[in-house]
């Protein structure tokens, strides 16, 4: 687990901060009528961060390190403060060398550079303490906060998993219901092809097993091959098209998403109508979102039907998009020209311009 800023945004945030407290001494000090070396004092004030600077790193890792133990013993915090006073001598050596170097407040008589260290160790070891706390701080809770975001990505996972293994069985006895409607009304070539056909997509879902996303190609690949079993059963009752620019094609979506929707389409309307009827999927893309329309042109829902009733089928795939996307989607089914619309909206994503 790589919690650790990079060293450019360490080296960013001092570099901001020396700048900051270098600019902030000149001017204060200018503006008091105060006779300074200003160049000098500007860069003592400015490299008097560096030693705390190169420590950041180590001081961040302690405290991932420290984040990621169940147990701290006395042992442990004495190590702390025995490196934070080591970090204090040392930028007490650096910030007395500097001073007895560029002499910013022009005295004439410098103060030896052991008395120069020691008044700026003990000057110095109280901020040097909170400097190092924070730090220490930020790393603990940087560690802390990536172990919570891969915890909550496990749990998503783990439900998107329990999810899709209720969606497979589901389309596996439906589909094996279709082939027993086959075989009983003789159609055994059918039966057959529409056999074959469940196997290449049981392989298909195998292979896609681990995947949550795939490309909209991918998916209309697989619901073509749905259709394909669907008219072994329904013949020419059922008709359905696809609308989609071959832009989007490369576009992320959930797997088997499209599936148990156009399914809902089946149980709930067109097998009940002795002339059948059409299904229209078509995809667009617009404000950052992309739309996925599927309509079945009858018949309506009841009036007090609500969309929590259409089945296991579509609740199974309102939670797989609340767990991948949160609030970021839309999921719709209203009636629709005498027949019965789905809207989703997914957050655009896998499309090169």
């Amino acid at each position: 687990m790589n919690t650790l800023p990079t060293r450019a945004w360490i080296a960013a945030v001092w570099f901001g901060l020396a700048l900051f407290d270098a600019t902030q001494n000149v001017f204060l000090m200018r503006t008091a009528g105060m006779h300074h070396a200003w160049t000098a004092l500007f860069f003592f004030r400015f490299f008097y961060w560096l030693v705390l600077a190169l420590v950041t790193p180590a001081v961040l890792q302690q405290g991932i390190r420290f984040a990621s133990r169940h147990r701290a013993g006395w042992r442990t915090w004495i190590i702390h403060l025995a490196a934070c006073l080591m970090i204090g001598v040392i930028s007490a050596v650096w910030t007395a060398t500097l001073e007895s170097t560029l002499n910013p407040w022009m005295v004439p008589d410098t103060p030896p550079w052991l008395v120069l260290w020691y008044q700026h160790f003990v000057g110095g070891l109280l901020a040097d303490v909170v400097i190092y706390a924070t730090v220490f701080a930020i790393g603990y809770g940087l560690h802390a906060r990536e172990r919570l975001l891969l915890e909550q990505a496990e749990r998503v996972k783990a439900q998107l998993d329990g999810l899709r293994r209720q969606i497979e069985p589901h389309f596996l006895f439906n589909t094996l219901n279709t082939v027993t409607g086959l075989v009983r009304e003789q159609r055994n070539d059918a039966a057959v092809d529409t056999l074959a056909g469940l196997s290449e997509l049981l392989r298909r879902m195998l292979d896609d097993s681990d995947r949550n996303l795939i490309s909209l190609g991918e998916e209309l690949a697989f619901l073509d091959k749905y259709f394909t079993i669907q008219k072994m059963r329904f013949g020419e009752r059922l008709q359905y098209s696809v609308q989609a620019p071959p832009s989007l094609m490369s576009a992320s979506i959930p797997s088997l998403l499209l599936q148990p929707l156009v399914e809902n389409g089946f149980k709930h309307g067109l097998a009940h109508r002795a002339q059948g009827g059409a299904i229209r999927l078509s995809v667009s893309a617009a404000g950052g979102m992309l739309d996925i329309v599927i309509y079945n042109d009858g018949p309506s829902m009841p009036a007090d039907a609500a969309p929590a009733r259409a089945g296991i089928g579509w609740s199974n795939v309102r939670e797989r998009l609340r767990g991948l996307y949160g609030e970021r989607h839309t999921l719709e089914m209203h009636n629709r020209d005498g027949g019965v619309e789905v809207r989703i909206a997914l957050p655009l994503s896998g499309v090169t311009a």
